[in-house]
């Protein structure tokens, strides 16, 4: 069994765990979800074996490379990194709920890389501006982020629908069995800080890399500054926390604007726009 089985065990194993995180969230059975979070460890396990198997595939024909390089290999490693950031904070904080409204988005990651006709997975050498080895640096912490702040969210709108069944004064069961406002906000701040450090020094790896490969640590290449852009959203998420007090409602918004943000930075701008990062999605 070669990786790219492996990745599609992988998909099925995410897919059917989001489907049994929602079936807890619809029918409130916890031993459905028990089954979900199974599947999930069980996807994240076959995940890394794949993983090191695309890894030293890539030394077998000769590339040598970490699988970071391309749209497909991006796209796994992002549901590697958001279902075990969901993982973490289901054993911390027992609300398994949550994973109703993550798993889906690592399912939907690993059933597009799987499927469409965009993307190619094939593993191909290296050229010449990616051969560094401030290439894993800057991915990996780059995707902690964008891993991050894809569960944070899902606890945006989990905060939002939650509300929404508050201000409804309990006529929407379904909604009041979310965990209480204040905890789906202490969350959705934490996961943001974590983000937002691991961003942070992803913009930072790849300022170096970029002064290594081209001679200037920043170039306004759209890439770069899509990636400005939505780290300044979050840090002033976090400013208006502080220094403001902003709280729930605008804070859960502004975690769904930011994951758009993060979701146009890493696929908008490799699709829709030319620069010095269209030959990968890193």
């Amino acid at each position: 069994m070669d990786s790219s089985q492996l990745f599609g065990v992988t998909m099925i194993a995410y897919i059917v765990a989001a489907a049994f995180y929602i079936g807890l969230f619809l029918f409130k059975n916890e031993r459905v979800g028990v089954f979900g979070m199974a599947l999930a460890m069980a996807g994240v396990g076959i995940q890394t074996a794949a993983t090191g198997l695309r890894w030293y595939e890539s030394y077998q024909m000769g590339a040598g490379h970490a699988p970071l390089t391309n749209m497909y290999e991006s796209l796994v490693f992002f549901a590697w990194c958001t279902t075990i950031i969901y993982l973490v904070l289901e054993f911390r904080f027992k609300t398994r709920v949550m994973g109703a409204f993550v798993m889906p988005c690592a399912a939907v990651a690993m059933a597009y890389a799987s499927f469409s006709d965009r993307i190619d997975d094939q593993i191909s050498p290296l050229i010449p501006a990616l051969q560094s080895n401030w290439l894993i640096a800057h991915v990996v912490t780059c995707f902690i982020g964008y891993g991050a702040f894809a569960v944070a969210g899902g606890l945006g709108v989990m905060y939002l629908l939650k509300q929404s069944a508050s201000n409804a004064n309990d006529r929407q069961p379904l909604l009041n069995a979310l965990p209480e406002l204040k905890v789906i906000d202490d969350q959705t701040h934490k996961t943001i800080v974590f983000g937002f450090m691991w961003l942070s020094a992803g913009i930072i790896t790849g300022a170096v890399w970029a002064n290594e490969a081209w001679g200037t640590y920043w170039s306004w290449d759209p890439k770069e500054t899509w990636s400005i852009i939505t780290w300044f959203l979050y840090a002033l998420t976090l400013h208006a926390r502080f220094t403001r007090g902003w709280r729930g409602r605008r804070i859960a918004w502004l975690a769904i604007l930011g994951f758009l943000a993060v979701f146009f930075t890493y696929f908008g701008v490799n699709f829709f726009l030319s620069g010095l990062h269209s030959y990968g999605s890193v």
